[in-house]
């Protein structure tokens, strides 16, 4: 009990004292690799090991606090006590157990980064949280804090100790990112609901780019946060090309009374509300924070266009009923709209339309308003000209990349390269789950490999074990 056991007959002959000793780096590789698979075929614990039920209660106990909170590190240091108590329950019935001792290790980094000692409190059993009605992270934490006291099958609960949030972004001529992380590159010219629930609703306006072309870029965001009962009255928030303003349609830059302390770049402490408004760059970069749903926007202008950044609770992005199913973040483009195909988002042919620039160029101070990119939209690019340009601001080749590469040779306007470099930016900062920020078009190389990542694994024990057979 509790020796690893790898997938082939005879394998068990590898752990003799003299082969062990010389083929030690070998077999601690096989044996990594082996369960790296994660498909069941390589047994390394028992049935009793409970790493994973400390690892759970560990990410319970510390994924409310913050380090701007007063009194993080003591609670934080609490926590991770707790955690090593734990490991230290279960250390016999989880020998061999390589994520055990990963976890351990971890916990003796993690103790000597903080200054935590070994011996001192560890949260009580029952923790009580103050609950902000106005504050969804609050709420949720209090319902989960509340259903895992009253539950004894939690164990079962991992990545449910916090609420579940979604992406959606909009960037370029225009390319969508749904909540599904679905990548599309649409036309749908005119206005277009993005969001539509029961809590917030966010409306798109797209005009034509280049006369002949279907492509089509925002110039217009309408986004209503709806009325919440003892939170936030209804508010309005509309940004047009030119015009980003940091307030509300009312002319109000927060609403609701003020929930928590908040502390900013500087250190000094502000009380926040409900739902506030943030102006980074004036003019060019608004985040909108809805707290009491969770929810945050963020829009920017680059050149003549706007792009849209969303993230928000999966349950309330889940709020509505039938007549609220026309929801681009949510079910994508209609077919008749797309101009990618299934992921492949052709290239259109180069140089691009030159009538646009030479418009562009004519215009009486366009100079002036193209300072966001110094080129502006002067240059015609070709294929290799578009790709050179887009790498200097975006390092992977991912589906990012080669949106941008489609917005210059649609239509040589170089901002678009700052609005793909941003989109990329702000979905890093709200996107949760790192696993899935990249997306690579289909059929190029990345893409291959990681389509075919299952079979990768599968094969990945036959090969191990076949490279054992060699050492018998």
């Amino acid at each position: 009990m509790g020796r690893a056991r790898c997938c082939c007959r005879g394998a068990e002959r590898l752990a003799s004292p003299s082969v062990t000793r010389r083929f030690r780096p070998l077999l601690l590789l096989i044996i990594g690799l082996c369960c790296g698979a994660r498909i069941g075929q390589c047994q390394v614990a028992t049935t009793q090991c409970r790493i994973q039920k400390c690892t759970t209660d560990f990410v319970s106990l510390t994924s409310h606090l913050t380090p701007a909170v007063d009194g993080f590190h003591a609670e934080f240091c609490k926590a991770l006590r707790a955690y090593s108590a734990c490991t230290q329950g279960t250390a016999k019935a989880c020998r061999g157990n390589l994520v055990y001792h990963s976890a351990v290790l971890g916990i003796s980094d993690l103790m000597s980064q903080r200054n935590c000692s070994r011996d001192g409190p560890t949260p009580s059993a029952h923790p009580e949280i103050h609950l902000e009605p106005c504050n969804y992270h609050s709420r949720t934490q209090h319902t989960h804090t509340h259903s895992h006291i009253h539950s004894h099958s939690h164990s079962h609960g991992h990545g449910r100790s916090r609420p579940g949030y979604l992406f959606c972004g909009l960037f370029g001529d225009p390319h969508l990112r749904t909540f599904k992380d679905s990548f599309q590159t649409c036309k749908v010219e005119g206005a277009w609901p993005l969001i539509d629930n029961d809590y917030l609703s966010v409306q798109v306006t797209n005009v034509p780019v280049v006369n002949g072309s279907s492509a089509t870029a925002t110039n217009k965001i309408t986004i209503i946060f709806k009325p919440y009962e003892g939170c936030t009255d209804q508010r309005v928030y509309q940004a047009v090309t030119d015009s980003l303003p940091a307030a509300f349609d009312d002319g109000t830059v927060s609403s609701g009374d003020p929930i928590h302390t908040s502390f900013g770049a500087d250190g000094a402490a502000g009380k926040v509300r409900a739902l506030w408004i943030s102006e980074r760059s004036p003019g060019r970069h608004v985040e909108l924070h809805a707290g009491y749903i969770g929810v945050t926007v963020i829009i920017r202008q680059l050149g003549r266009y706007l792009t849209l950044a969303v993230r928000i609770p999966e349950e309330l992005a889940q709020a509505y009923d039938d007549t609220q199913d026309l929801q681009l973040c949510l079910n994508g483009c209609p077919s008749s709209e797309r101009i990618d195909q299934a992921g492949h988002l052709p290239l259109p042919p180069s140089p691009p339309a030159l009538g646009l620039q030479r418009q562009q160029l004519r215009r009486p101070g366009y100079s002036a308003q193209m300072q966001a990119y110094p080129f502006g939209a002067r240059h015609v690019f070709g294929v290799e000209g578009a790709k050179e340009r887009c790498s200097e601001k975006l390092e992977a080749l991912d589906i990012y990349f080669h949106s941008c590469v489609f917005d210059l040779l649609t239509t040589g306007d170089a901002n678009f390269t700052l609005a793909a470099h941003s989109a990329q930016k702000d979905m890093e900062n709200l996107h949760p789950h790192r696993d899935r920020w990249r997306i690579y078009p289909r059929g190029s190389a990345a893409s291959f490999f990681l389509s075919n990542s299952q079979l990768i694994k599968k094969l990945t024990p036959l090969l191990l074990c076949a490279l054992s057979v060699v050492f018998l």
